[in-house]
């Protein structure tokens, strides 16, 4: 066990030792400040904490997902094309351990963003429209009909579940593929484009589209309840994803394990 969470740490040194770490942060909290400005000079802090937080998140939360992406995608993918992956191997460790401190070693990461983010944007929305603004009008717990700290980080845990998804298909991609651009690529994909178009496709009356993994991958649509506007429960989707998840890492651990790497 020591020696698999020594190995988990070589892992999250790889990740969070690397000059993008500080360049990622800055992009994170400089568009939380920046936004927060903005709206607080807009509107002379007139809007409730709350909504600006909520709102934000709607709009920056992706780029997490996009830089979890990149991270978990270049841990395997990286080691293959510079050759490391085999320094690795030689060691006392089997392949399954080596690939699951990469994936554990990835989450972690995400998760480090997200918390980041959350504590950045609740400091910096507490500053403009908490402390210095005048904002009495909550229009959130009005229409939600639950507390605005319920609601938020019901609201976040639900977008880091699709945040999981996601980096678990890139994880996949670059290791069955040897390629962490086509991983990184299909994650834009999927966040920019597929999400939106799917939630078109949630409402086409054909009982084979609820079993579709992209029409599951936005559960923010359960924040307010457990079923959603076109019938479907959380408990459902959350098991269509749990299918998903277990396929998904079933065939990269066996990819992996399979993988020659001599040449």
């Amino acid at each position: 066990m020591v020696d698999f969470m020594n190995l988990i740490r070589n892992e999250n040194m790889k990740m969070f030792r690397r000059p993008r770490l500080l360049v990622m942060l800055g992009i994170i909290i400089g568009l939380v400040i920046a936004i927060s400005a903005v709206w607080f000079s807009v509107d002379k802090g007139q809007t409730a904490m709350w909504e600006v937080v909520i709102t934000e998140t709607m709009f920056i939360y992706w780029i997490i997902t996009i830089f979890a992406v990149v991270a978990a995608s270049s841990t395997v993918a990286e080691e293959f094309s510079s050759g490391t992956i085999k320094l690795l191997l030689i060691r006392p460790w089997n392949r399954s351990k080596i690939l699951l401190s990469k994936y554990i070693s990835s989450l972690l990461f995400a998760l480090f963003f997200a918390i980041v983010f959350l504590g950045s944007l609740l400091l910096v929305n507490w500053l403009f429209f908490g402390l210095f603004g005048s904002g009495t009008v909550d229009r959130l717990s009005e229409v939600t009909g639950v507390s605005n700290v319920e609601y938020m980080f019901k609201y976040f845990g639900l977008l880091f579940l699709n945040t999981i998804m996601t980096v678990t298909i890139s994880f996949m991609l670059s290791t069955v593929f040897r390629s962490s651009i086509l991983a990184i690529a299909t994650a834009l994909f999927i966040e920019i484009v597929v999400n939106n178009l799917m939630q078109l496709l949630a409402f086409v009356k054909y009982k084979w589209v609820d079993y579709i993994l992209f029409v599951h991958l936005d559960l923010t649509k359960y924040v307010g309840g457990n079923v959603s506007n076109n019938g479907m429960t959380l408990g459902f989707s959350l098991a269509v994803l749990g299918v998903y998840y277990v396929l998904f890492m079933a065939l990269t651990w066996y990819i992996f394990n399979k993988r020659d790497v001599a040449a």
